[in-house]
C-alpha cells in the first residue's frame, strides 16, 4: 500500500475530488469529517448532517475508510471565542485563518497522526512543496487560498498535500463530473466559515449582547443616525448605515467605550488610507524576510497583490491603501512563496 494519507472532506466537490486523486494516485487514503460545527441559526438549519452525509457518500464511491473526528469544544474555544472576542474589542477578525492554524493544521493533522496516518490532505487551492516545507500560491489565482493558509507551520506543510493547487476550479468541476462523484455539482459554501450562509450581524447577535448608540459625522461632530452595536461596523462600510440620503457617509471610525460609529462623506479622510501598517502575532512559515527586500502583501482575501517592504515589525506599502482595519491580516510573498504574515494592530479601524 501506498502512503496513509487522512483527507479532510466537508462534503463539497473540492475535498471529494481531492480524495478521488489521491487514491488514483496510488495514496492509502481514508476520509475523515471534521465535525465542528452543529448549532443552527435562526431562520437557518445548520449544514453539517448534510455535508457529513455527502462526504459519506463519496467516501463510499470511492471504496475508502471514512471517519469523524468530533473537535466541536475545540473549535468553540479557539476559533468561535477568538472571533466574538476581536469583534468585542472592536477589531476585524478572520475566522477562516484560525480555523486553520488551530484547527486543520493542528488539531487535525495531531489527530490523524496519532490515528495511523502519515500525512493530511486537504482541498484548499495552494500548492506545498513538501521537501523544503513551503507554501506556494495555485495556478488558479482567483481560488488563491493561501492568504487563509499563511499561519500554518513548516512542520505541517511537511506533512500535507494538496493536491488541486495545480488545478482551476473549472478543471475540478469538471474532473468531479467526469469521475460522477455526488458532489460534482455542489453549489460553494459561503459566509462565515462554520454557519454556512448566515450573515456575520445575525451570527454575534446571538452570541453578544449589544447597545443602540449614536453615530456622528466625524468633521461636525453632529447625530445623524443610531446604530445597533458599534461591533457590526467596519472601517470603510457604506451599506447598512441607515443614515438619511444625499451622499453616501462611509464609517471612518468608531470608539468602543463611547459606543459610537464616525462617518464622513469624504473617501479622502486620513483615517481610510494607510500605507504604514503595524503588525502584530507575526508568523513566519519558514526564514524571515531581510529588511527592505522587495516583497508582495495582501489584505485581504482575493485582495490585488501589493508591492511593499517590511522593517522589524512595520510594513510598508509602495502606495496608499484604503480600508484596512485592525485585526485583519497582511499576507506577505515573495513571487509565489508565502513567507508569513501577521495582524493589523490597533490605533487603525
Amino acid at each position: 500500500m501506498g502512503t496513509k494519507v487522512f483527507v479532510g472532506m466537508s462534503g463539497g466537490v473540492d475535498s471529494s475530488l481531492t480524495a478521488a486523486l489521491l487514491v488514483e494516485q496510488g495514496y492509502d487514503v481514508t476520509g475523515v469529517y471534521m465535525k465542528n460545527w452543529t448549532q443552527d441559526m435562526p431562520g437557518m438549519r445548520c449544514p453539517w448532517a448534510d455535508d457529513l452525509s455527502d462526504a459519506k457518500r463519496v467516501a463510499v464511491q470511492l471504496g475508502i475508510p471514512f471517519k469523524v473526528y468530533d473537535f466541536q469544544d475545540e473549535y468553540r474555544a479557539k476559533v468561535v471565542d477568538y472571533m466574538l472576542g476581536e469583534y468585542q474589542a472592536g477589531r476585524t477578525p478572520n475566522p477562516d485563518i484560525m480555523c486553520n492554524q488551530e484547527v486543520k493544521f493542528k488539531l487535525f493533522l495531531e489527530t490523524a497522526l496519532a490515528d495511523g496516518a502519515e500525512m493530511i490532505a486537504t482541498g484548499h487551492y495552494a500548492r506545498s512543496d513538501v521537501n523544503n516545507r513551503k507554501l506556494l500560491r495555485p495556478v488558479d489565482a482567483v481560488k488563491d487560498q493561501t492568504y487563509f493558509l499563511y499561519r500554518v507551520s513548516a512542520d505541517a506543510l511537511e506533512k500535507t498535500l494538496f493536491p488541486l493547487g495545480i488545478y482551476t476550479k473549472e478543471h475540478v468541476r469538471k474532473m468531479a463530473e467526469k469521475r460522477g462523484l455526488a458532489t460534482a455539482f455542489k453549489r460553494d459554501s459561503q459566509g462565515i466559515c462554520f454557519v454556512g450562509s448566515v450573515g456575520i450581524k445575525e451570527f454575534l447577535s446571538e452570541f453578544i449582547t449589544t447597545s443602540p448608540g449614536e453615530i456622528k459625522e466625524k468633521e461636525s461632530g453632529l447625530v445623524v443616525g443610531y446604530h445597533e452595536g458599534a461591533i457590526y461596523y467596519t472601517l470603510g462600510q457604506r451599506h447598512g448605515l441607515n443614515v438619511g440620503g444625499g451622499l453616501p457617509y462611509y464609517v471612518v471610525g468608531k470608539d468602543m467605550e463611547k459606543n459610537e460609529v464616525y462617518v464622513s462623506h469624504n473617501l479622502n479622510d486620513t483615517s481610510m488610507w494607510q500605507n504604514t501598517l503595524q503588525l502584530t502575532d507575526i508568523h513566519w512559515i519558514n526564514e524571515p524576510p531581510k529588511e527592505d527586500e522587495p516583497l508582495l502583501a495582501r489584505l485581504r482575501h482575493r485582495g490585488k497583490l501589493l508591492r511593499c517592504t517590511i522593517t522589524d515589525a512595520r510594513l510598508h506599502l509602495d502606495d496608499q491603501e484604503r480600508a484596512i482595519a485592525s485585526g485583519q491580516s497582511a499576507v506577505l510573498y515573495r513571487g509565489d512563496v508565502v513567507l508569513g504574515g501577521g495582524i493589523v494592530s490597533d490605533g487603525i479601524y
